[in-house]
């Protein structure tokens, strides 16, 4: 019996301030450039600004990309275009700088953070700080066995919530989330189809190194047989998690979910945070007020989870690769946004009224 109680992120998540928000609606409509002729960067501005409690916006300087790593059992199946066990390969190229979110970090000067939670791999081989909140090795084959323990996936959760707070006391303004995994999108497959009640054809898709109709073949018969195993568990989130979810998933839940509880807005990725994303909605339906769609990542399992939560992807990109570079593209957006409402002068005879 787990002595995590997911109900209480219902009466601690608060909405953002709804009256910072029409306070800066208001601020808006005074400015020199007409309410609605920068389009989706207004709502950005307002968005960001009511999260923050504070008109006008201040400027995000202290973003940081949050990476949770593991590898999944499914992807023994052959689901991924990437050997079982090789998440650690990517985790590397991404500390040392070779990934498509290293360059993108570099270039935009944000620190990332990868956080093993279950690496097929020797934890030694990498870094303390990475691997310090790691649960177990690698994690059960989903169509067949449970993910985790009830016991590990309290662990994995609780760790996601201790990062997040990590977090917020650095004083991080804003968190790019993001995966390392290898079957990663087979298990978040899983989870939307689970929660929004449809066929596993429907969230079945490509992955991030894409895969071959065969490799899709697979990949959907896994999701058809995890969701058998899923749908008795769907009123219980954490041994829902626990069941089909993995130790990366899990604690990414919990980090959503205690983001929202200390106020610390969220820009979602791909597939993965978008199936953490709805699991937390589950738990407590004001978090995804907290959260933003980076963009559209071409996965339909993102956007059956991204419609049920009514979020708008803030890009089209179409960007299949994971690992936060979807949600460092829009990171600009954002900021720009902050600025444009902080900066713009209100308009001269309102000035002068004042």
């Amino acid at each position: 019996m787990s002595s995590l109680n997911l109900d209480d992120f219902t009466d601690l998540i608060e909405r953002p301030d709804g009256g910072v928000r029409r306070d800066a609606e208001e601020h808006r409509a005074r400015l020199v450039v007409p309410p609605g002729s920068l389009g989706r960067l207004d709502d950005l501005g307002e968005w960001l600004a009511a999260a923050q409690s504070s008109v006008p916006v201040r400027p995000v300087e202290r973003p940081r990309v949050v990476l949770f790593a593991g590898d999944h059992g499914i992807a023994g199946r052959e689901v991924s275009a990437r050997p079982a066990g090789t998440a650690v390969e990517l985790v590397r190229d991404v500390l040392e700088g070779g990934r498509p979110v290293s360059v993108l970090a570099r270039r935009l000067d944000v620190p990332v953070r990868v956080v093993d939670m279950a690496l097929d791999c020797d934890p030694a081989s990498l870094p303390e700080d990475v691997v310090r909140h790691r649960v177990r090795r690698g994690s059960g084959c989903i169509d067949v066995e449970d993910a985790l323990t009830l016991e590990e996936a309290e662990a994995a959760f609780r760790a996601g919530m201790a990062v997040a707070d990590e977090e917020a006391d650095s004083g991080t303004d804003l968190v790019v989330l993001g995966d390392v995994s290898v079957g990663g999108t087979t298990a978040a497959g899983v989870l939307v189809a689970a929660l929004c009640g449809t066929d596993a054809s429907v969230v079945t898709g490509r992955g991030g190194l894409p895969i071959d109709d065969l490799a899709w073949m697979r990949k959907c018969a896994a999701i058809r047989d995890a969701l058998r195993r899923a749908r008795p568990v769907l009123g219980d989130q954490l041994r829902l998690l626990a069941t089909v979810g993995g130790a990366d998933l899990t604690a990414m839940t919990g980090f959503l979910l205690q983001s929202a509880v200390r106020k610390l807005p969220v820009l979602l990725d791909g597939v993965v945070t978008a199936a953490c994303a709805l699991v937390a909605q589950r738990v407590a339906f004001r978090a995804p007020d907290w959260w933003l769609a980076s963009h559209a990542s071409g996965e339909p399992g993102q956007a059956k989870a991204l419609d049920r939560m009514a979020l708008e992807p803030v890009l089209p990109q179409g960007l299949a690769v994971g690992e936060g570079a979807g949600g460092l593209l829009a990171l600009p957006l954002v900021q720009a946004a902050a600025a444009l409402a902080a900066e713009l002068p209100v308009r001269q005879e309102l000035a002068e009224e004042a």
